[in-house]
């Protein structure tokens, strides 16, 4: 069940490195304490609730990040 959060986080983390964002700088910009934003990108909180995720693996779907078309 943590697949699609693994997937997620990775490509936040992979934005900021090539935006050259720092996770520090990038939490204080969304008016979010930089220890809350390091939790969310290692996993220890931020799990999409589960019944979401029954509902998502009952229909064979994923959440996943990509970037936009602009």
């Amino acid at each position: 069940m943590t697949g699609m959060n693994d997937q997620v986080r990775e490509a936040v983390a992979k934005a900021l490195k090539e935006r050259g964002i720092s996770q520090k700088d990038f939490a204080q910009s969304i008016d979010l304490e930089p220890p809350n934003l390091s939790r969310l990108l290692n996993g220890h909180s931020g799990r999409i609730p589960e019944n979401w995720q029954r509902i998502l693996d009952a229909l064979e779907l994923d959440l996943v990040a990509m970037p936009r078309k602009k």
